[in-house]
């Protein structure tokens, strides 16, 4: 919980008098420690993420760990698979429904599992608005995976998610990293792709697998051109 009101500025690409004034607000996640403020990374991105808003190349730039290749969101959607038609009436059915499918290594608890999205969903709907949701983890480690999935799964019917804009949820994209890096990163990627029209209709859509997996790499070699470089960046705030 180091990040400072000019780091979260640069990172959400707007001004510290923006920052200090959705803190004025009550909108923004923010903990006072003596007489700064300070913000903890996924708290801030998870609700950058809800209300679809822009984020900063440099949040991209972070690697994994030195010495090793951060993970592409294309490379952790064909980890997680594409499913359709996935059943569900209501936010806890679909749930449900979307962890039967998931490729989960063996170990891996799935009741568990689906009781912590429920939780998560708890604190605050992760429909994001358009028709899409993220359930996600809130801490990836306790679910001990190698590697980051991505599991997309569209619904049979559209279903109440209370959503950031009351909008029906016809698609879910089910996120389980093994690390809160990992994680940061896979939420930042696929908030950056989402924003993407052409990604959108394909969604609305329900586009084949290939369709989906060609747009998603096209978007990240697009965002390899903006990025820059882990030590440009500075590393980790």
């Amino acid at each position: 919980m180091n990040l400072t009101v000019r780091d979260v500025a640069s990172l959400l690409s707007v001004s510290e008098r923006t920052i200090y004034r959705w803190i004025d607000q009550g909108t923004l996640p923010v903990y006072r420690i003596g007489d700064q403020f300070k913000f903890n990374r996924t708290e801030l991105l998870e609700w950058a993420t809800s209300r679809r808003m822009n984020l900063s190349a440099e949040m991209f730039a972070e690697p994994e760990s030195a010495g090793s290749e951060p993970c592409k969101l294309s490379e952790a959607l064909k980890a997680g698979g594409v499913f359709y038609r996935i059943e569900g009436d209501d936010k806890a059915s679909a749930l449900k429904s979307v962890v039967e499918v998931l490729r989960l290594p063996d170990g891996v608890d799935r009741e568990f599992l689906y009781q912590v999205l429920l939780a998560r969903e708890s604190l605050g709907s992760t429909g994001i608005g358009d028709g899409i949701a993220i359930p996600h983890v809130r801490n990836p480690v306790i679910l001990h995976v190698t590697q980051p999935m991505v599991a997309l799964c569209f619904l049979e019917r559209p279903i109440e998610f209370e959503a950031i804009d009351a909008q029906p949820v016809h698609t879910l994209f089910a996120m389980i990293s093994p690390t809160v890096r990992s994680h940061l990163r896979m939420l930042s990627l696929l908030s950056f792709a989402l924003r993407e029209p052409s990604l959108k209709q394909l969604l609305r859509d329900q586009g084949s697998r290939g369709d989906i997996l060609a747009e998603i790499a096209r978007i990240e070699s697009d965002l390899a051109g903006m990025a820059p470089t882990a030590s440009a960046a500075g590393g980790d705030k």
